[in-house]
């Protein structure tokens, strides 16, 4: 085995094994060089093929890190962020900030109930949403806190769906949307615009703002 792929080999199995976690920043090239005896070339192409791979992040002055799983989600279902967060491996959390009355919610009819958080995974900011929910459609959602569970795993739960429009676009995080994601002001975001229906009856519209680098939908098709 090459020294390269000896390199590779032992910072993949730390990084499966979960012993070096998304975010840890990997040793240095020059420490890398002391450690396995081997020119500098030698170590940056192995972390430019574990970069290449998707499992670790090098940024320029700042040293390379374990990247953070790629959430992948079909553009056709109407995903539990819970589940999918969780089914990476990673630790999930959700943050209630707004939970309310709306005075209006768009084309979901009122009643409405408001609520806004955050979606966490692997401790880090994931996803921001705001949700209206119709109390017409779904009355009991007036009783619920959501303070320990996010509103779509609560729906998802509760009230089946019959049809559903998502509208899928890149847009710019803002200063408190940047914020509020861990980003760069003005940072790449993916934004998903939901719509449900139950038997012609609107139950929820959710924007979900996304981290562009956390976060893509998939499809696939068959003749």
């Amino acid at each position: 085995m090459t020294v390269e792929a000896r390199i590779r080999r032992e910072i993949e199995a730390r990084i499966h094994s979960g012993e070096w976690k998304p975010g840890h920043r990997i040793p240095f090239e020059h420490e890398l060089v002391g450690i396995y005896g081997c020119s500098r070339a030698t170590v940056s192409k192995a972390l430019g093929g574990l970069a290449k791979d998707g499992l670790i992040e090098r940024r320029r002055k700042a040293g390379s890190f374990v990247a953070h799983p790629q959430v992948h989600s079909a553009v056709l279902e109407v995903p539990d962020l819970a589940q999918v967060i969780a089914a990476r491996g990673e630790d999930y959390r959700w943050r209630l900030t707004d939970r309310r009355l709306a005075d209006s919610a768009g084309d979901v009819p009122l009643p409405a109930l408001l609520v806004e958080g955050v979606h966490f995974g692997g401790g880090e900011p994931f996803a921001l949403e705001h949700r209206s929910i119709a109390l017409a459609a779904v009355p009991d959602a007036e009783q619920e806190s959501f303070a320990d569970q996010p509103p779509g795993t609560w729906l998802l739960e509760h009230v089946p769906w019959t049809a559903a429009r998502h509208r899928i676009r890149a847009v710019e995080a803002s200063a408190p949307e940047a914020k509020a994601l861990g980003l760069r002001p003005r940072g790449a975001c993916l934004e998903l615009d939901r719509t449900t229906w139950r038997s012609g009856q609107i139950v929820t519209r959710v924007r979900q703002l996304f981290r562009g680098d956390r976060y893509d939908l998939v499809a696939e098709f068959r003749p």
